[in-house]
């Protein structure tokens, strides 16, 4: 019996059940009521005799990561607000980011009146490529953002050597690489700056909420006060009702503090981090090894740097002629009627991305000069433009499954390249 594609009314590869994300842990419910009867629901609130959740955070993530200080912050874009304005970053500065990345790498750049220059990616590991940027260094060049994209780390043994050779900050966007280690170590500090988001499809999540790490104290005092409208904490004796964060400012701030109900749970789910990496580097190198053994299908790789890979996205680059010659959209189609699961291409670039448009918003409008300056359609990036036209990507829940799941995911593949030529365009 000839098989049929499920796209086209055959049986599905799978009906399985995928694992849930977020998963709450056991302690969740217990951690969240006391936040609630406690009377205090953000660090802005009044003392109430004990640490808040974001100190504990703050205290917990940075010791996590090996590093000296942590911030918390709203969400992963307000980290790289606060990051950049922390390493002096501002009107007409240029900063140097990844093509191929989420939106707010560039809207954050965006938003203290600098200049996104768009460069572009290494084919094998997705990640901003150090030859580019090296190239795309001008006078006006004020810092490098690098993106550790998907399941892979940018080459941070040459781009911290670039900004050393050019005296650049190197910011870390750390948001899908919570717990990654370059060379033994945690990615975000190897750079000045680490910036993570702790959205709902994160690894480490709260549904919403961000963080930034350093090393160097007078960094992590600035990063605070941006992020709590200026304020510090009191460094004093306090009693029931004071307030903790004091009118003590050096540096006009914003507030972007993390609730204390965001801190709960990140408490919570970071115990249970480390295990959930573990079984997805797990089933992630049970997977590599399967869809190698099919013509056409290449898995991305994290660098041979990567001592602790972490996966976003497990990404896969396949090479369309050994699918028919079907565009990328219409394989993930079809591999998603076969596992239920979603798949996707990769981002698009910021040169032609929906989501990236300046020219929409009047608070860019600083001249003409900057607007040109700003216009993402004046970059090619061929690498990353060919990343979405061949890279698709599966979001990281799949790789807790059991490794059943490896074989249903290999099986759909090897359907798909076999019965493409059947896939409606």
């Amino acid at each position: 019996m000839t098989e049929t594609l499920a796209l086209t009314g055959g049986h599905p590869v799978t009906h399985r059940a995928w694992p849930q994300w977020p998963r709450p842990q056991q302690e969740a419910d217990e951690r969240l009521a006391r936040t609630l009867a406690s009377g205090r629901w953000a660090l802005s609130g009044e003392w109430k005799g004990a640490r808040s959740n974001e100190q504990d955070f703050a205290e917990q993530f940075a010791q996590y990561n090996d590093a000296r200080h942590c911030v918390p912050t709203a969400n992963g874009t307000s980290a790289l607000v606060i990051a950049l304005e922390a390493l002096g970053v501002g009107a007409g500065d240029e900063v140097l980011i990844p093509g191929l990345t989420w939106v707010a790498s560039a809207s954050a750049v965006l938003n203290v009146n600098a200049v996104p220059v768009l460069v572009d990616i290494d084919p094998e590991t997705l990640c901003i490529d150090p030859t580019a940027i090296e190239a795309a260094i001008t006078p006006r060049t004020r810092a490098i953002s690098v993106v550790h994209l998907y399941c892979s780390m940018a080459d941070m043994d040459r781009i911290t050597a670039i900004g050393r050779r050019h005296g650049l900050p190197i910011l870390e966007d750390c948001a899908q690489a919570h717990g990654a280690r370059w060379n033994g170590r945690r990615a975000g500090t190897l750079g000045s700056i680490g910036t993570f988001s702790m959205q709902q499809t994160k690894l480490l999540t709260a549904g919403e909420g961000g963080a930034a790490i350093t090393d160097d104290p007078e960094l992590a005092d600035r990063l605070f006060q941006l992020r709590a409208d200026g304020r510090r904490l009191a460094t004093g004796p306090l009693a029931p009702r004071d307030m903790e964060l004091v009118d003590n400012s050096s540096v006009m701030g914003n507030n972007y503090c993390l609730s204390e109900f965001g801190a709960a749970l990140l408490i919570d789910q970071l115990g249970t981090l480390d295990a959930e990496h573990e079984r997805r580097a797990g089933n992630a190198a049970l997977l590599t090894r399967n869809l190698e053994e099919i013509p056409g299908v290449r898995p991305i790789r994290p660098a041979a740097a990567v001592t602790q890979p972490t996966y976003y996205h497990y990404a896969i680059r396949l090479d369309l002629e050994e699918f028919a010659g079907k565009p990328l959209l219409a394989v993930c189609r079809a591999l998603r009627a076969e596992l239920g699961y979603p798949v996707q291409p990769s981002y698009a670039p910021l040169n032609h991305n929906p989501l990236y448009r300046p020219h929409t918003k009047r608070r860019y409008h600083l001249s003409d000069e900057h607007m040109k300056r700003i216009d993402p359609g004046s970059y090619k990036l061929p690498e990353a433009q060919r990343a979405h036209e061949e890279v698709l990507t599966l979001h990281h829940p799949f790789l807790l499954a059991d490794e059943e799941v490896v074989a249903d995911v290999a099986h759909a593949v090897a359907k798909v390249r076999t019965l493409a030529s059947r896939i409606p365009d």
